[in-house]
């Protein structure tokens, strides 16, 4: 078999085995992914939605980590919900999902890292993930292993969508090209 012939088998094949695979919305892979995305994207919609309402006292939750100073705590804990919002409208639309799984991800690792820094210097917060957040009375207790493995699992449903982006009911199968639609 000449190469030429073996290269038209190679995507003649390929083309017989995508036009027989099922579409997206009826695969258990594609119906995972879009739990996945809108899981993320309901969790991230909560958080922002909950901090929203009061910018300054989200500011005060991000400097209680004491980690940046307290001007640029109150700018991020400003920004942060609007992002969180961003992200989550994307996802929901699903809408560059790539690109939103991306910021979620980093997000994630963010939220993760800040956690375990204020767990391993002893301090006793709430996490403020979901608005409220503040020092904790002496004698409670705090579950910064729950809240980091919760941010772990969040951020497995982020590295799904960074690695197959393609779910089902996603306005990126109308932006994309439509042989790539059901990928």
């Amino acid at each position: 078999m000449s190469r030429e012939a073996e290269r038209t088998a190679v995507i003649t094949a390929d083309a017989a085995e995508t036009a027989l695979a099922p579409p997206a919305a009826r695969t258990r892979a594609g119906l995972v992914r879009l739990a996945a995305r809108l899981t993320l994207a309901a969790v991230l919609a909560y958080a922002a939605l909950v901090k929203v309402g009061d910018l300054t006292e989200a500011g005060r939750t991000v400097a209680l980590y004491r980690i940046v100073p307290d001007d640029q705590a109150q700018l991020i804990g400003g920004v942060l919900p609007f992002v969180e919002l961003a992200i989550a409208l994307l996802l929901a639309a699903g809408l560059a999902t790539r690109v939103a799984a991306v910021g979620t991800a980093v997000l994630l690792v963010v939220y993760v890292a800040a956690i375990a820094s204020v767990w391993a210097r002893g301090m006793s917060i709430d996490c403020g993930c979901f608005g409220g957040g503040g020092t904790l009375s002496d004698g409670a207790e705090r579950g910064y292993a729950i809240d980091i493995a919760r941010d772990l699992v969040l951020l497995g449903a982020a590295a799904l969508l960074i690695r197959h982006p393609r779910t089902p009911y996603a306005l990126d199968s109308w932006v994309l090209d439509p042989k790539e639609r059901e990928a």
